[in-house]
């Protein structure tokens, strides 16, 4: 009887799992066969002929074969870090058992994969949405002037509403896209029994004739096919929520079938009617079902951008953590879900971004000229970073690794080469973003670093501070006394000022240091190491994941645990501010990337909001540094 009851608990729980994948997985990728199969005739302006609707569809069918299903769905998934993924996460497991050149190398693959993902953050939301609301001209062309407006308006709600968390509305996401998906197969599956000879296109032959027939030319066509393929980061960088086995079961059961039909039903219309290649994916409905299916296309396209918004903010709090981008205010959205964040800086900075290339571009179709260059980049970067762990972390034969990436390649860099093509032609927008972005990061670290080695260079040993300390102890004052230190072996400069101006010891003094480590989250066991340093002096290493934020008032909890307790009023929080010099030459960087330092350093979240202090405990006692 138990044996019958954990079974069904775990068959219910696999079930509303995968249908929770569905929704938030799901959206990008779901939402491909609005505008794929119209892009790809109008990249090159091909007349629509049985050959060249077979061609699309073969290759179609086999890039979303080999690319989405075997290479994210089935290898690159195995990938992970306790059960979280993404370009991140890949980049640390690449770096694992790297040192000197090559990590770095790894590194910066890693950082301009992160890059390039806001561009598509800011890309998919703005062709997404866009190409839904374009589904209003189809119904009835006086529409059309009200398609930008429709969907701003559409796009600002959907930010606005962020602050609010998913989770109230998370619950609505999947069943709704599992509607969506039903719909796909539904209205292709219907014009494949009209002309069932569409599925000969399965056959990879129709694909190497294509582009045999078509020579060079076809690339353009080649960079419109990827579209089919968006979303499939999104499998991987969302794997942590869900797990893998509801995610591939959705793949498999649902998404996968429902794709494919909808594709085909898209090339039996076209293959009976050529005229519908203006708007194949709403021609498929009967005038009946045209209006409630553009509602139900705009409802998954917000579905769609939320997964990638929410992407953006998991993104962001990683490179936080890993010390690559300034502190943001991060505002957990959920008591239950540590996943659920919301970065404000991040949603307003992509809202504006989101509307600026809606005015710019003006359609779905302008927007998928810059659609590719992201996604496919981020291919190409995550099958070199999943052969480094292949070799280094797994210890596959190094013939086998190359073998498998040789052919993820074929795929990933023909598909990235004809996106190159685009460049002039709207391609250059993903780029822009991803260089400006990854000049950010860089220009964040070297100040940092630059900044914790002039911090060194005017510490003291901290052990023999505190054995002086010790011998000839100034006055000593009740309560405690915590001072985030980021050098462990040095004295925090606050604390030097403290005695200086205010000549006070508090009878309790604690040094405490946060570690990020390279796994994602960190156990609770291992979370807190607790270390008396001498009769006044502890000291406290705090470890975290790059997933996770810290909290002072959890690491409070765990201090008393281990046999030292603080009370929060009566504790004084120390933070060295650092205050960098503005003149206008700069030491250690150019005149340019110093501005820039100063500007990101300036609009860098306080600690006390980062590490969640109470700000009514906290003292910042400053020091200057020339940069």
């Amino acid at each position: 009887m138990n044996n019958n009851s954990n079974a069904a608990t775990n068959n219910n729980s696999l079930r509303a799992l995968t249908i929770a994948a569905i929704g938030v997985v799901y959206g990008d990728i779901g939402t491909s066969p609005l505008y794929t199969l119209r892009e790809c005739f109008e990249a090159e302006h091909l007349d629509v002929t049985q050959g060249n609707v077979y061609g699309f569809l073969s290759l179609i069918f086999w890039a979303i074969l080999l690319v989405v299903t075997l290479k994210y769905v089935i290898f690159v998934m195995q990938a992970d870090n306790k059960g979280e993924g993404g370009i991140v996460v890949l980049m640390q497991e690449a770096r694992r058992f790297l040192r000197g050149k090559a990590s770095w190398i790894v590194m910066m693959l890693g950082l301009i994969g992160a890059a390039l993902f806001y561009g598509d953050a800011i890309i998919t939301p703005a062709v997404s949405v866009l190409s839904a609301a374009e589904g209003l001209a189809v119904l009835n062309s006086s529409f059309e002037p009200f398609i930008i407006p429709i969907a701003m308006s559409v796009l600002f709600v959907l930010f606005l509403v962020q602050r609010f968390g998913t989770q109230s509305v998370g619950t609505l996401f999947g069943p709704i896209m599992v509607v969506w998906f039903i719909c796909l197969a539904l209205l292709g599956g219907i014009h494949i029994i009209e002309n069932p000879t569409v599925f000969m296109a399965i056959n990879p032959y129709y694909a190497v004739a294509f582009i045999a027939n078509h020579g060079w030319s076809v690339f353009l066509g080649l960079g419109a096919v990827v579209l089919a393929l968006t979303g499939a980061e999104a499998l991987y960088a969302d794997m942590g929520h869900f797990g893998k086995k509801p995610i591939r079961f959705a793949w498999f059961s649902l998404i996968l079938p429902s794709l494919c039909l909808n594709y085909f039903g898209q090339g039996a219309l076209l293959l009976s009617n050529p005229e519908s290649i203006k708007n194949p994916f709403f021609l498929l409905a009967p005038s009946w079902g045209l209006l409630p299916l553009i509602i139900l296309a705009t409802i998954a396209t917000v579905i769609a951008s939320q997964a990638v918004i929410s992407g953006a903010y998991s993104i962001t709090r990683q490179l936080i953590q890993l010390s690559f981008s300034p502190r943001m205010k991060i505002v957990h959205t959920s008591a239950e879900e540590i996943g659920q964040i919301y970065v404000p800086t991040v949603n307003w900075s992509l809202l504006f971004a989101v509307l600026l290339v809606i005015g710019l571009f003006k359609s779905s179709t302008n927007l998928a000229a810059a659609y590719g260059i992201a996604v496919t980049a981020t291919m190409v970067i995550t099958s070199l970073l999943f052969f480094v762990v292949m070799v280094k972390n797994w210890r596959w034969p190094v013939w086998v690794a190359a073998s498998l990436t040789g052919l993820f390649l074929c795929f990933d860099l023909v598909l990235f080469i004809a996106n190159l093509l685009k460049l002039a032609h709207g391609g250059w927008l993903p780029v822009l973003i991803a260089v400006s972005i990854l000049f950010m990061f860089l220009t964040w670290m070297k100040g940092r670093k630059i900044m914790n080695q002039q911090m060194v260079e005017k510490t003291i040993k901290l052990q023999d501070f505190i054995a002086n300390l010790e011998a000839f102890p100034p006055q000593i004052v009740n309560g405690s006394a915590i001072f985030l230190n980021s050098e462990p072996d040095s004295v925090p400069p606050a604390l030097l000022h403290n005695l200086k101006h205010n000549k006070i010891l508090h009878e309790r003094v604690a040094f405490l240091t946060v570690h990020t480590q390279d796994e994602a989250f960190v156990d609770s066991e291992q979370r807190l190491s607790l270390e008396r340093l001498s009769e006044h002096f502890y000291r406290l290493d705090v470890y975290y994941g790059y997933q996770e934020i810290p909290d002072i008032k959890d690491i409070l909890k765990l201090s008393q645990m281990k046999g030292l307790s603080f009370d929060l009023m009566d504790t004084s929080f120390f933070l060295s501010y650092e205050s960098i010099s503005s003149a206008s030459s700069y030491k250690h960087m150019n005149g340019l990337r110093g501005a820039i330092f100063l500007w990101l350093n300036k609009n860098s979240a306080r600690s006390t909001d980062f590490f969640q202090i109470p700000a009514n405990r906290v003292v910042e006692l400053g020091t200057q540094i020339e940069i």
